[in-house]
C-alpha cells in the first residue's frame, strides 16, 4: 500500500532505492545537479527575456543595459551564465559516470536520450553566448554557421535555417533568440522529462544491489541538502565572478577574435587547424556522436557488472568512452593555451 503521506518529490522516485546505488559516491548527485541547474536556467532566463531585444542594433545594448542598470540584473545574468557553463561539465560527467558504472545496461534506449540531452546542452550554451552579441563570440558565430554549409547536401538549408537568411546579418540575433529560447529549450525540456521518466520507470538508477534497500524519503533529504549547497556554491561565484561582456561585436574583423571561441568548442576549432572543415567540423564530432552512441549496441550488450564501478565486462566500452574523452580534453586544452 502506497504511503498517502509521501511527497510531491518523494513520488518522482521509486518507493524504495537500493543503498549503494543511491550512496553519494556511486552518483555524485551528478544527475540531480543538471536538473538544477536546468532550473536555474529556466528561471533566470525567463527574467532576463524582460530585458533582452533580440535585434541587431539592441542585442548588445539590452544586454549591457541588464548587466549595468537592471536592479540585481548583473547578479541574475551571471547565474544564468555559469548554471549553463556548470551544466555542460555535469551532465558530460554524468555520461562518464554512467559509462563507468555500467548504467547504460538494460538502459539503451536511456542512453541514447542523455547523448540527445548533452548535444542540446552545448547548442543551448553555444546559443545563449551568441545572444551576447559581442566581439568574443563573432568569431565563433561566423566559423560555427559556416561549419553547416560543409554538411554535404543539406548544408545551405541548415546555414539558412540557423542564421535566417543568406549571411549573418539583421535576422540571425532573432533566429538565435528563437532557436534558444524555444526550440532547443523544449527539445530539452522534452527530452529531459523522457530521460527522468525512464529512469523511473526502470526502478530507479541502477537493477543491482537490491538489498539493503534506502527509503526515498531519507534519499529526498539528501538530495535537499545537495540542491541548497549547489545553490550557495551557485550563487557565491555569480557574486565574485561576472559573465563576460566584451566590446559590440564587428563581424567585419572577425580575425582579432579568433582565439574567443567558447571553451567548449576550443576542440573544434583546435582540430580545424590540422584538418579541412568538412573533416573536423562535421564528420569528427558526428563520428564521435555515433560512437558514443554505439556503446550499450556494439561494445557491450552484456547485463552484467550492472551497477559497479569499472566492471569488467563493460571494459572495451570505457575504454572507448575514455579515449574520446581524452581526446577532446586534450584538444580543448591545447586550444586554451594558444
Amino acid at each position: 500500500m502506497g504511503d498517502s503521506r509521501a511527497s510531491f518529490f518523494e513520488h518522482l522516485h521509486p518507493a524504495t532505492i537500493p543503498a549503494r546505488s543511491a550512496a553519494f559516491t556511486y552518483t555524485f548527485g551528478l544527475g540531480g545537479i543538471s536538473v538544477l541547474l536546468v532550473l536555474v536556467l529556466l528561471v533566470t532566463g525567463v527574467l532576463l527575456m524582460f530585458f533582452y531585444e533580440p535585434s541587431l542594433a539592441r542585442a548588445y545594448s539590452s544586454v549591457a543595459a541588464i548587466t549595468y542598470e537592471a536592479p540585481y540584473g548583473w547578479f541574475v545574468r551571471n547565474l544564468h551564465y555559469w548554471a549553463g557553463q556548470w551544466l555542460v561539465v555535469t551532465a558530460t560527467l554524468h555520461m562518464a559516470r554512467v559509462v563507468f558504472t555500467g548504467g547504460y545496461k538494460r538502459r539503451r534506449l536511456n542512453w541514447l536520450i542523455g547523448l540527445g540531452l548533452l548535444v542540446l546542452v552545448i547548442l543551448l550554451d553555444f546559443t545563449g553566448l551568441v545572444l551576447r552579441w559581442d566581439a568574443d563570440v563573432s568569431w565563433a558565430l561566423l566559423v560555427g554557421t559556416n561549419l553547416l554549409r560543409e554538411v554535404p547536401l543539406l548544408g545551405e538549408t541548415l546555414y539558412r535555417l540557423a542564421v535566417g537568411g543568406e549571411t549573418v546579418g539583421a535576422a540571425t540575433p532573432v533566429r538565435f533568440y528563437g532557436w534558444h529560447i524555444a526550440g532547443l529549450t523544449i527539445a530539452l525540456l522534452f527530452l529531459g522529462v523522457w530521460h527522468i521518466w525512464r529512469v523511473r520507470r526502470d526502478g530507479g538508477i541502477s537493477h543491482a544491489a537490491r538489498t539493503p534497500r534506502l527509503s526515498r524519503r531519507a534519499l529526498v533529504r539528501t538530495e535537499g541538502l545537495a540542491t541548497l549547497v549547489v545553490l550557495t556554491m551557485l550563487g557565491v561565484v555569480s557574486l565574485l565572478w561576472d559573465a563576460p561582456l566584451a566590446p559590440p561585436a564587428d563581424l567585419n574583423t572577425p580575425a582579432a577574435h579568433e582565439s574567443a571561441a567558447p571553451w567548449f568548442f576550443l576542440g573544434v576549432q583546435e582540430a580545424l587547424r590540422f584538418a579541412s572543415p568538412l573533416l573536423a567540423g562535421v564528420i569528427a564530432p558526428l563520428l564521435v556522436l555515433g560512437v558514443l552512441a554505439a556503446l550499450p549496441y556494439a561494445l557491450d550488450r552484456s547485463a552484467e557488472g550492472e551497477g559497479h564501478w569499472f566492471n569488467a565486462a563493460g571494459r572495451r566500452a570505457q575504454i572507448v568512452f575514455a579515449a574520446a574523452l581524452l581526446l577532446v580534453i586534450a584538444l580543448t586544452v591545447r586550444g586554451a593555451l594558444r
